[in-house]
């Protein structure tokens, strides 16, 4: 290499800066020059007079388009108010149906019971004046008997029947009148049943936002490990306990029986629901496509490791996994294991929620706020999230089969 090649750094240094004077006359040096992108070229895009007509055309040109845009953007504001009032008009007829129905059902059940009360009523009615007269027969010998102390013995047969004995005074209880009342095991039953329906109502009305997120999920079988078999276009996972032909792909579980979603969730806020009642134990989460797909170690296993995050059911107990850390969720005869599962991703905001898809309760949410077993960095997701599933021994008995649901309207 030429000897000239080498320069001091200050030479370079000094060949990049700029010195420039100002107003009191010190000398400033810039350390570098403003790009020549950056200069202001005066008169560079000033027109020719023969041009002036060609560029006034054009302005005009673009003023017209630009006022017919704007009437655009008007009259799409205009159309939003009366979308909106068409909506809301929508809406409250929904609701009213909504109210109407509950109304005339809470009507009939008030009339069942009073209908009740009116027929209980007339039999207590009819018991209590035959009670009423065997009173005034009382009354009437016990009258006799003191007017009879006061005459005369001869008196006394023309008080008295001949059949009178104190025995025929005494009238026997009758068992039936204890039976006699509403029927409040009825009521009970009503009762019941009406709670579960207001239960069941509020759970509804829950879940009713999240399916408007729904997501349409679907299994790819290039990531299913050999012994799971699809059905349902897609929708259901079956595990057998024979291992299928199938060649070895590199994005296919060769160890766990575990399967991805076909599509990824990278933006918004999505819900799906998965059936698990079929299956004696599972795992339902997402993953990041760079889980791990070969062997058997915590690198593959769901809730294992930072690539994925699970709900899982397995010998009896109910346990949410993530980076290797887990909680466990109670499981009682009150609160038992969920039969659906329910998954909701919101990801710019990093949140993930398992919900009891039946009753909506929450069985664990995701998120720096609100996990704080789990490191708050991990939650905001950084890679596309896939569905990711789950079976575990087929040794297990019962039959091992999920189904994700159909929330489509």
């Amino acid at each position: 290499m030429a000897e000239e090649d080498f320069r001091p750094l200050s030479e370079e240094i000094s060949s990049f800066c700029l010195v420039t004077e100002t107003r009191s006359g010190t000398q400033v040096t810039q350390p570098f020059p403003c790009s020549p992108k950056l200069i202001r070229r005066t008169g560079a895009n000033s027109p020719k007079p023969s041009e002036l007509p060609v560029w006034l055309d054009d302005l005009k040109k673009e003023r017209k388009r630009t006022e017919s845009h704007q009437e655009s953007i008007k009259k799409r504001q205009a159309n939003l108010n009366t979308s909106s009032e068409a909506m809301k008009q929508q809406v409250q007829e929904c609701f009213e149906e909504l109210h109407m129905a509950l109304q005339e059902d809470e009507k009939a059940v008030l009339d069942m019971i009073e209908q009740d009360r009116r027929e209980t009523s007339s039999k207590l009615n009819r018991i209590l004046q035959d009670w009423n007269q065997h009173l005034s027969l009382l009354q009437k010998h016990i009258s006799a008997i003191q007017s009879a102390q006061q005459s005369p013995a001869e008196s006394m047969k023309q008080l008295f029947p001949e059949d009178f004995t104190l025995t025929s005074c005494r009238k026997k209880l009758d068992p039936a009148e204890e039976e006699i009342k509403m029927n409040e095991e009825r009521i009970h039953k009503l009762m019941k049943v009406l709670r579960n329906i207001s239960k069941d109502l509020k759970a509804q009305l829950q879940r009713k936002s999240l399916l408007l997120d729904s997501f349409n999920v679907a299994i790819d079988k290039q990531t299913c490990h050999k012994q799971i078999k699809l059905t349902s276009e897609g929708r259901g996972l079956c595990l057998s306990s024979e291992d299928r032909c199938i060649p070895n792909e590199p994005l296919r579980f060769d160890q766990l029986y575990c399967a991805l979603g076909s599509v990824a969730v990278t933006s918004g806020q999505h819900y799906w629901e998965v059936d698990v009642h079929c299956c004696p134990s599972w795992a339902v989460g997402v993953a990041y496509g760079s889980l791990q797909r070969r062997g058997r170690d915590k690198g593959a296993k769901l809730g294992r490791n930072r690539c994925s995050w699970s709900l899982e059911f397995q010998n009896g107990h109910l346990m949410a996994w993530h980076n290797d850390r887990h909680v466990a969720l109670p499981v009682t005869a009150a609160r038992a294991a969920p039969n659906r599962v329910g998954v909701f991703v919101k990801y710019q905001k990093g949140r993930l929620v398992f919900y009891d898809a039946e009753t909506m309760r929450t069985l664990q949410e995701f998120s720096a706020v609100q996990t704080a077993v789990f490191e708050r960095a991990h939650h905001q997701f950084t890679e596309p999230l896939y569905p990711a599933f789950r079976f575990f021994s087929p040794k297990d008995k019962g039959h091992h089969h999920m189904e994700i649901c159909d929330l489509s309207f």
